[in-house]
C-alpha cells in the first residue's frame, strides 16, 4: 500500500527545515544583539525577540515533536506527562511568535504616525516591557492545553501518547477555549496587523507630501534622511508583516473549517483532504518560522554584512588552522 504524499513530503521537509531554521535564528539573534544593523535599539530588540521565539519553535514544534517523537515514537517523549508539556510548550511558542509579530507591528505604528507618544513608547525598555507581559499573557492563557489531552493507552501502569479529551473539548470551558484560541492565533492579529500597516501607509503618505513640500522643487536630487530612515523601517516591517500572514493563511483557513480532533495527533485518515489541508497549513506556518532571517538579509545592508563576517568565520579559522600547522610542518623539516 502506497504511503500518503504529504507523509513522504514531511518526511524531507522537517529535517530540512531544522537544518536551515536553527542556524537562521541563531545569527539572526546574535547579529543584533551585538550591533543595531542601522536600525534603532528597539527594533533589535525586537527582532532579537522574534528570532527567540521562532527558534524555540524550531527547537519544539520541528525537532522535538516532528522529527524526534515521529521518528522514535517509543522515547520517553511519548510518556502523556511529557507529551502533554510537549503540546503546551509547542502552542506557547507559537503563540509568542505571532504576537512578537503584532507588537513589532504596533511598535512601528507608534514611532511613524504617534510622535507625540514615540518617545515614550518606542525604548528599550518599553520593548523589553511589552515581550514579558506579553509572553506570560501566552504561557497563562495556553495553560488549558495541560488539560485537554488524556493517555492514549497504558501499558505496565505507564500512560502513552496524548488524545484530545473528548470530554474537555464538549465542555462549555473546552468549547470556549478553542473557540478563543482559534480568534487569538491568527485572526486578531491578522486584523492587527491590517489595521497598523493601513494605518502607517496613510501617515507615510501624508508624511511624504508635507515633505516633499518642504524641500520645494530644487532638491529633488538630494535625499532626505528622514525619509530614508523611515523607508529602511518601513521595507522591514512590510516584509516580515506581508511573509507571516502569507504562510499563515493556509493554517488559519483550515484550522477553522477543520476539527482539531481530525489531525495526525490524534490518528486521522492521512489521506483524507481535511488532514492534507491542516498539514499543508502546518508546513507553511512553520517555514514562516525561518524566513525573517532571510527578509533582513535581504532589506538591510548592515545586516546582510554581518552575516556575511558571521559565515566566513569559520572558514578563515580553518585557513587559519591549515597555515598554522603548514608553518610548523615546514619549521619542524628545517631543524
Amino acid at each position: 500500500m502506497l504511503r500518503p504524499t504529504i507523509l513522504e513530503i514531511k518526511e524531507i521537509y522537517y529535517p530540512i527545515l531544522a537544518i536551515f531554521g536553527v542556524p537562521a535564528n541563531i545569527m539572526t539573534i546574535v547579529i543584533p544583539s551585538r550591533r543595531n544593523c542601522g536600525l534603532s535599539k528597539c527594533i533589535s530588540v525586537y527582532m532579537v525577540a522574534m528570532a527567540t521565539a521562532d527558534l524555540l519553535v524550531m527547537i519544539f514544534n520541528i525537532i522535538t515533536y516532528h522529527i524526534f517523537n515521529y521518528y522514535f515514537p517509543q522515547s520517553f517523549l511519548s510518556y502523556t506527562a511529557v507529551c502533554k508539556s510537549i503540546v503546551y510548550v509547542n502552542c506557547t511558542t507559537v503563540d509568542m511568535s505571532v504576537w512578537f509579530t503584532v507588537s513589532f507591528t504596533f511598535d512601528r505604528f507608534v514611532a511613524i504616525c504617534c510622535q507625540n507618544f514615540k518617545t515614550t513608547y518606542c525604548t528599550v525598555r518599553t520593548a523589553a516591557v511589552v515581550i514579558i507581559i506579553v509572553s506570560a499573557l501566552i504561557y497563562l492563557e495556553n495553560i488549558p492545553f495541560l488539560f485537554a489531552f488524556e493517555q492514549k493507552r497504558i501499558i505496565n501502569n505507564v500512560h502513552w501518547g496524548c488524545l484530545a479529551s473528548v470530554k474537555f473539548f464538549a465542555s462549555p470551558a473546552g468549547k470556549a477555549h478553542f473557540l478563543l484560541q482559534s480568534i487569538l492565533v491568527p485572526w486578531i492579529p491578522f486584523a492587527f496587523i491590517l489595521l497598523f500597516n493601513c494605518l502607517t501607509i496613510r501617515c507615510i503618505l501624508v508624511a511624504s507630501s508635507a515633505r516633499r513640500g518642504l524641500w520645494g522643487q530644487n532638491s529633488e536630487n538630494q535625499r532626505d534622511p528622514e525619509v530614508e530612515n523611515r523607508r529602511k523601517s518601513i521595507i522591514l516591517l512590510f516584509t516580515v508583516s506581508g511573509s507571516f500572514i502569507l504562510l499563515w493563511l493556509t493554517a488559519a483557513v483550515s484550522f477553522l473549517t477543520t476539527r482539531l480532533t481530525n489531525t495526525v495527533h490524534y490518528g486521522g485518515d492521512h489521506g483524507k483532504p481535511a488532514y492534507i489541508a491542516t498539514e499543508s497549513g502546518y508546513l507553511l506556518m512553520h517555514f514562516s518560522s525561518c524566513t525573517n532571517a532571510c527578509i533582513y538579509a535581504a532589506t538591510q545592508t548592515k545586516f546582510r554584512e554581518d552575516l556575511k563576517k558571521v559565515v566566513k568565520l569559520p572558514f578563515r579559522f580553518i585557513l587559519h588552522w591549515i597555515k598554522k600547522m603548514n608553518n610548523q610542518t615546514k619549521a619542524s623539516f628545517a631543524n
